[in-house]
């Protein structure tokens, strides 16, 4: 296939995968995210990225494959022990006794995989709080994109090398042996909940002390990383600590997390810009008729952004002009449910950060939301508020921020800020051979920092294709385990067949329809001097030995045509031995799948 990443066929391929199967690798790095595909498409025997499309297109079941190639699942408990070490001795122990003793504590583990950093998490907080204070106070999330993967960590049955790096006191502590499985305890089990959830697109699970994102953000590209850092700082409480695998680093977003060892990945929430309301109350109102309701309208007319309130039954109450005008939103939809109208969808999905902030009861935000109507681009943060009132959810209000001029600002400070780095550069020239020596020196920073860069990136790459060789690993030994179990099957099988052949009488051969040997029993070898190793696959008819063959050709080719048996044939024979006996000879077709496929001749001497 081709050695470009970004080639129009394989940026159609990703783009035919978002459409059919809602899976976005856009954001993913070109370089890895196309080994993997080359690597699933040679294996069904495809070079061209054009040709596998097609063939996708043609074999449904090719897309379970393929997911498996690139959603590479490895994962283990207490991976990187030394980290989790420092988090629950250093990190943990303080961050818990900040916390009132009543308030929840949430920890989402996002990339589970099959879940054992879930439940590692579940483990590491149930040692700190003991577990009932952990049953009343501690709610574990595990998200991924696999489904079969997150089937898989539902169950919370594991084989005993799976669990070899829990150490033996937790082992014996945390999970129950059932057979030859280890699974986790039901009762702490209630608290670790797992879903379906792509920290791409939808909106990250909030209110969180504790968030691992171990070896995932490595497969995206910086503006992709950059996304999901700002969806992780927003979903941390204040104070909250983010934990990233060994081969990520946090260079381009300082400003969101504070590093508390650099070394272990563990960093820490920054103190937000703007604090924020855990939820939106609004008053009963105590005027009546007409007036109370021109009053309202108007109020809500004059917010200078985009409303539209939902009541508790999904219907839309209230538009306002805002939303009329850059949503496209008439005010006659109201009182339709939202979910018949495009803008519950477009430009995002609204009814899961609806649902979400209804489960929560704070503020669900979607940031940097484009949408064009009437002829008109515009950026909206979107926020979705629940509206308590007396105590209950009476609705929530979704407000279309437009931050357009925001944007256009930031691009043009961006662009400011290019101009002064290309007039600092201009007054640099200019000052080079009064600066000669800070210049060799500023280039041989330059350069460092470059190798540096190439460093990072090489490590990225490798860590990358570690997970791809553990991986492959793991399917190996399951299939040599399989292969293992297999061949005991059948040496079990051949060793019982060899004692009913040694336990009859007479001696036996089986033969195939071209009369050659398959089968020569031990007492065959005893009547005629012949091992199995020298007559397997020979005709029989071939065979010298003191049985006259040739005397039965004809009973045996009667056998295989007609299908009957010919018993009691009484043919003279010399023994291997030399002495000369009448040997009875019996012949039965040999039947596989209700076809005859060749003759069974059973012998005896008396």
């Amino acid at each position: 296939m081709s050695d470009e990443a970004s080639s129009p066929a394989f940026e159609a391929l990703l783009s035919y995968l978002k459409a059919s199967r809602g899976f976005d690798f856009t954001g993913y790095k070109r370089a890895s995210l196309q080994r993997r595909v080359d690597r699933r498409a040679q294996t069904v025997g495809i070079s061209d990225y054009e040709e596998y499309l097609d063939y996708l297109q043609v074999h449904p079941e090719e897309f379970v494959s393929l997911f498996n190639t690139i959603l590479i699942n490895v994962t283990g408990f207490f991976r990187d022990a030394p980290m989790w070490a420092y988090l629950q001795n250093e990190v943990l122990p303080k961050q818990l006794e900040q916390l009132p003793h009543d308030r929840p504590i949430r920890a989402w583990s996002a990339g589970c995989a099959s879940g054992e950093e879930a439940y590692t998490l579940a483990m590491m907080l149930a040692e700190l709080l003991g577990p009932d204070e952990f049953r009343r106070r501690v709610k574990v999330y595990g998200t991924d994109v696999d489904e079969e993967d997150l089937q898989a960590a539902r169950q919370a049955s594991y084989a005993a090398r799976d669990v070899e790096p829990v150490p033996q006191p937790l082992r014996e502590k945390y999970f129950d042996l059932v057979g030859d499985r280890y699974v986790f305890r039901n009762d702490l089990r209630r608290s670790i909940i797992f879903g379906r959830l792509d920290v791409l697109h939808d909106a990250p699970i909030s209110r969180l002390e504790l968030l691992a994102c171990r070896n995932t953000l490595m497969y995206f590209n910086a503006e992709t990383q950059a996304q999901v850092l700002e969806r992780f700082h927003f979903a941390l409480n204040e104070q909250g600590v983010l934990v990233l695998g060994k081969a990520e680093t946090l260079l381009s977003n300082s400003r969101l997390f504070t590093p508390l060892d650099r070394k272990h990945r563990v960093f820490q929430k920054s103190p937000s810009l703007l604090g924020r309301s855990a939820t939106t109350r609004i008053p009963m109102p105590d005027a009546t008729g007409a007036a109370a309701a021109t009053l309202e309208t108007a109020a809500l007319d004059s917010v200078p952004a985009a409303v539209v309130v939902v009541d508790r039954d999904g219907r839309v109450v209230r538009v306002n002009e805002c939303a009329r005008t850059q949503l496209g939103v008439a005010r006659a939809e109201e009182g339709r449910p939202l979910q018949d109208l495009e803008v519950s969808y477009r430009p995002v999905e609204l009814r899961a950060p609806i649902n979400q902030a209804y489960e929560h009861g704070h503020p669900v935000r979607i940031p940097e939301v484009h949408y064009a109507y009437d002829g008109i681009d515009r950026c909206f943060d979107i926020e979705i508020v629940p509206l308590l009132v007396d105590g209950s959810y009476f609705g929530v209000s979704c407000m279309f921020v437009d931050v357009t001029k925001q944007h256009e600002l930031q691009a043009q400070l961006r662009q400011t800020n290019s101009d002064l780095e290309q007039a600092y550069e201009e007054v640099q020239s200019t000052n080079e051979e009064l600066e000669t020596t800070n210049e060799e020196l500023q280039s041989t920073i330059e350069e460092l920092e470059t190798t540096n860069e190439e460093l990072q990136s090489t490590n990225e790459e490798l860590e990358t294709m570690n997970e791809e060789l553990q991986s492959t690993n793991d399917e190996l030994h399951a299939v040599n385990d399989e292969v293992r179990a297999r061949g005991d099957e059948v040496d079990q099988l051949n060793q019982f067949l060899e004692s009913i052949l040694a336990s009859l009488r007479g001696g036996v051969v089986v033969i195939d329809r071209d009369r050659r040997v398959r089968v020569w029993s031990q007492r065959a070898f005893d009547m005629w001097g012949l091992r199995e190793e020298e007559v397997r696959e020979v005709d029989l008819l071939d065979l010298d030995v003191g049985l006259p063959v040739a005397d039965l050709r004809e009973a045996i080719d009667e056998c295989m045509a007609h299908d009957v048996e010919q018993e009691n044939l009484v043919v003279e024979a010399v023994t291997r031995r030399g002495r000369t006996v009448e040997c009875r000879v019996s012949i039965s077709p040999l039947r596989e799948r209700g076809v005859v496929n060749g003759a069974i001749l059973v012998m005896d001497t008396r």
